[in-house]
């Protein structure tokens, strides 16, 4: 009986530990999202983009996608974020579907335009760029790679008139 009680208490106290981890690194980070003004953004493609997907600026999380949602109107992905209240962005700034590598994750790429009119809350983006879809791409370029070139397929030799 005593053994169970000294099991349960090294159990309590390593889940302790753990909890106070998870909060200490919480903390320490730019995980979660970023409160300020909402604004949405309308794309064709949105792969990899979900809620709590940060939202940068020059590098920086300045954000955070707050929902998505789907225009049944014009089949356009509807995206809305929140952007730190202290960030004053232009009306032309230009919001597009970045990537952090290959196999990295997206995020929302802000790139502030030059007006000097500045986005409200509850402002749309008028400038966007959509995710570029990777595998169509490469098979794009492997199918473009291998044509132009007679390789003797269609039964004449190459090279020979």
């Amino acid at each position: 009986m005593k053994s169970n009680m000294v099991e349960a208490l090294i159990g309590a106290m390593v889940l302790a530990l753990a909890g106070g981890f998870f909060y200490f690194t919480y903390e320490r980070t730019d995980f979660g999202t970023v409160s300020g003004y909402e604004l949405t953004a309308r794309f064709d493609r949105i792969d990899g983009i979900g809620i709590g997907s940060d939202v940068r600026l020059a590098g920086i999380k300045v954000g955070s996608v707050l929902g998505q949602e789907i225009d049944t109107v014009n089949y356009q992905a509807i995206v809305r974020i929140s952007v730190r209240r202290d960030l004053q962005l232009p009306t032309d700034t230009f919001v597009r579907v970045a990537s952090e590598g290959l196999l990295g994750g997206s995020y929302l790429l802000l790139d502030a335009g030059g007006m000097d009119e500045y986005l409200k809350d509850g402002d749309e983006f008028e400038f966007t760029e959509s995710a570029m879809d990777l595998q169509n791409m490469i098979g794009q370029a492997i199918f473009n790679a291998g044509g132009g070139e007679d390789d003797g397929s269609d039964g004449s030799e190459a090279g020979n008139p």
